[in-house]
């Protein structure tokens, strides 16, 4: 616990119970078979009996996990195994009672304990104990919670030190793995590895003759993000899909926003795009390869939905008669050959495409919004306080795509088939480059989605660096080419590109 102790989420911030249980619903229907309820502290919800409970209905979840620092399982452990909570981890940092007030601020090392004994008699195989060890602090104990496992069914777990908002880390604090390894060894002579599983985060160790197991999670000098399965969804419904990344999207707000299924799927696939082959906590992080994540299908997005209003341009007459207009407003019959939107009295009209045959068609837009070099940094590190802004761009320019009939007046509702649309931070021009390709199979091409959705993901930049500048400028929005029609393919020159 931090000396001037955690400011506290407003409740309303929180996921309720009904909008955890649709999200798990949502991650397990896909293929996610575990999950863990951890915290801060899960205990201190009133409601964490019944969301384990409501969780165990869930067809396909197998495990259904808690890490808590163990001061109240005795009161509450009976009912929540009863729930269906089938494994335990418990946070204990020292074995000691003095040493333990004095990092938790409290008295409690006793029920912690008596709760770590109550688990082994309920049947809980293992129960995991997670001991951050810090030098200076308890690096001394390292043999002594070796010696837990002797005589009790317990996996103690020996975590190195990481950097976390609060917790003062430093790289002199951190004891990393095989030091640890290295005194065990001299204390233990046998202690032997054993086989870890694919997904495993710790490594794990036993000394001959114990009843419980030894494991190191090697965050810092041996990272296992290559094999990482792992995402996380916190207490206020912000998606990370590494622990050390600030990069975050709130599916909160898309469930109050009546958000779909299948654009919540497009919000975590696009999310866990962006996961890094590796996270970059400190200097100790070694090489790690990127994790393959896969979501089935083509799900849509979810961005707020964008406000319609009445646009009034040359193109409308305000009245009901064509003479209103003016003789140098009126259009020649070579001009409305080429305008199709435009009737022969010079009206707006919405082309009629059912004469036209089906056929497979495909259009690339791009542009650029200028941010500026700091912005830029901030977006790279994902230090805006809107976001992960590269992503919720690329996620806006996909629902711009989809929703382009509703705020283009005389374009045609068509089916799309796929959206593709890349958000990169340009070095040379502090800009946001940005790409959108759409492809469809119908009457109609797909040109203005594609440059729809590029406008749309550049006012989604705009929009969550406005805070920092207002100095941004958005250019250079056009199509590169396009694939399908009576009028053949488009493709800009290569001299008409902008890269």
């Amino acid at each position: 616990m931090p000396g001037d102790g955690v400011s506290l989420t407003p409740r309303e911030n929180l996921l309720t119970t009904d909008e955890i249980v649709h999200l798990a619903r949502l991650f397990v229907k896909q293929g996610v078979d575990k999950i863990r309820l951890t915290g801060g502290e899960p205990t201190v919800r009133k409601d964490v009996t019944e969301i384990v409970g409501r969780l165990n209905e869930l067809d396909g979840l197998r495990t259904i996990a808690m890490t808590t620092n163990g001061l109240t399982l005795t009161r509450q452990l009976v009912n929540l195994q009863k729930a269906g909570l089938n494994l335990l981890n418990i946070s204990l940092d020292t074995l000691q009672p003095a040493r333990y007030e004095q990092v938790t601020r409290r008295k409690g090392w006793e029920r912690v304990i008596a709760g770590i004994d109550l688990a082994i008699q309920l049947g809980f195989e293992p129960v995991k104990v997670n001991c951050v060890v810090m030098r200076g602090f308890n690096d001394d104990e390292i043999s002594d919670f070796a010696r837990f496992t002797l005589d009790r069914k317990v996996d103690v777990r020996f975590i190195e030190y990481m950097p976390f908002t609060g917790n003062g880390w430093n790289d002199n604090c951190m004891v990393p793995f095989k030091e640890m390894l290295s005194v065990l060894s001299k204390e233990f002579p046998g202690i032997e590895a054993l086989e870890n599983e694919p997904n495993d985060t710790s490594k794990a160790f036993k000394i001959p003759g114990a009843q419980g197991k030894l494991g190191f999670i090697t965050s810092m000098s041996k990272n296992f993000c290559g094999t990482c399965n792992r995402i996380r969804l916190t207490a206020d419904g912000n998606l990370k899909v590494c622990l050390f990344g600030n990069a975050e999207i709130s599916l909160r707000d898309a469930l109050r926003n009546n958000c779909s299924e299948e654009d919540l799927l497009t919000m975590v696939g696009l999310a866990l795009q962006r996961k890094k082959k590796q996270h970059a906590a400190t200097s100790w992080i070694m090489h790690g390869g990127m994790h393959k994540y896969k979501i089935l299908g083509t799900p849509k997005p979810f961005v707020p939905a964008i406000q319609q209003e009445t646009v009034s341009t040359r193109w409308f007459s305000t009245t009901n008669s064509s003479s209103s207009l003016n003789e140098d407003d009126k259009f020649s019959k070579e001009d409305k050959a080429v305008l199709t939107h435009v009737d022969h009295s010079g009206k707006a009209n919405m082309v009629n495409v059912s004469h036209k045959s089906t056929s497979k068609r495909s259009a690339t837009a791009c542009g650029r919004i200028f941010v500026g070099a700091k912005v830029c940094e901030l977006i790279r590190n994902n230090n805006m306080k809107k976001g992960d802004v590269l992503t919720v761009a690329r996620i806006a320019g996909i629902q711009g795509a989809k929703k382009t009939s509703e705020v283009i007046p005389l374009c045609h509702n068509i089916f799309i088939s796929s959206i593709k649309v890349n958000a990169d931070i340009d070095d040379e021009t502090n800009s946001v480059f940005i790409t959108a390709t759409v492809e469809s199979e119908g009457r109609t091409g797909v040109e203005m989605e594609a440059l729809t959705s590029v406008s749309i993901a550049a006012l989604t930049i705009y929009d969550m660096c406005k805070a920092v500048t207002h100095d941004m400028l958005i250019y250079d929005i056009k199509l590169m080419e396009k694939t399908g029609g009576t009028r053949g393919d488009f493709r800009r020159k290569s001299s008409d590109t902008t890269q």
